[in-house]
C-alpha cells in the first residue's frame, strides 16, 4: 500500500537518483509516482503545496508534509529500510560519501543549466559563455572523479555512485556529443556495469 507520493518527472536526474534509490531498499511499493511536467517558467500548483520553491523531486509523506531536495528525499529513505545503509550512518565515512554526491549533484545541476539555457531560453538570448562555463564545471568534475575518486565511487553502490550513475546518464541523455567516456575510460567502464542493475535499468529515461 502506497503510503507516501513521489512528484515525478521521468527525464529529471534527480528525480531518478530518488527512483534508484527506492529501487535499491525494496520502498518502490511504498510510494505513489505524480507525474509533474515543469519548467523554470511553468509550475505546478500541487507541487508547491508544502513545496513553495516547486523543487522536484518532493515527497509528500503520510502525513501530508512535504520533503524537498533529493538529498533530504535520500537520507529519509534511508532510515526507513533494513538493509546496508546507502549514507554512512557517522563519522568521516559519511561526510566523505556526501561530499562525493555533493560534487555528482554540482555536475546535474550544471547539466540541467545547459539544458535550460540551450533548449528553453530563445536562441537570441542564448549566452554561449554560461553555456561554457556551466561545460567546464561538468568536465572538471568528472576529471576529479576519475583521477581523485574512482575506487571511492567503484566500491560500492551507494548515494555517492548512484549520484554519478544518474549524472553521467543525464549528461548521455542531454549531452549525447559531450565525449566525456574517451576523457575518463575508468568511469565508463564503471558505468557501463552498474546501468545493468536492475535499479538503473527501471529508472532509465524513455
Amino acid at each position: 500500500m502506497s503510503s507516501m507520493t513521489l512528484f515525478h518527472s521521468p527525464l529529471s536526474p534527480f528525480v531518478r537518483k530518488v527512483m534508484v534509490v527506492l529501487h535499491e531498499t525494496g520502498q518502490v511499493d511504498r510510494v505513489k509516482v505524480q507525474p509533474v511536467n515543469i519548467t523554470p517558467v511553468s509550475p505546478d500548483a500541487d507541487l508547491n503545496q508544502g513545496n513553495p520553491s516547486g523543487k522536484i523531486p518532493a515527497l509528500r509523506l503520510e502525513d501530508g508534509s512535504v520533503l524537498h531536495d533529493s538529498r533530504v528525499i535520500i537520507d529519509f529513505l534511508d532510515q526507513q529500510h533494513v538493509g546496508n545503509p546507502l549514507i554512512p550512518r557517522e563519522g568521516s565515512a559519511r561526510w566523505r560519501r556526501l561530499t562525493l554526491a555533493s560534487q555528482a549533484d554540482a555536475i546535474m545541476d550544471a547539466a540541467v543549466l545547459t539544458r535550460y539555457e540551450t533548449f528553453l531560453r530563445p536562441e537570441e538570448k542564448r549566452w554561449d559563455q554560461w553555456v561554457e562555463a556551466q561545460t567546464q564545471k561538468i568536465r572538471r568534475g568528472l576529471a576529479d572523479l576519475e583521477e581523485n575518486h574512482y575506487a571511492e565511487i567503484a566500491s560500492a553502490f551507494d548515494v555517492a555512485s548512484i549520484g554519478v550513475a544518474c549524472a553521467l546518464g543525464y549528461i548521455d541523455l542531454r549531452m549525447p556529443d559531450f565525449g566525456w567516456r574517451e576523457q575518463q575510460p575508468k568511469l565508463a567502464a564503471w558505468y557501463a556495469e552498474v546501468s545493468q542493475r536492475a535499479s538503473m535499468k527501471a529508472t532509465a529515461p524513455a
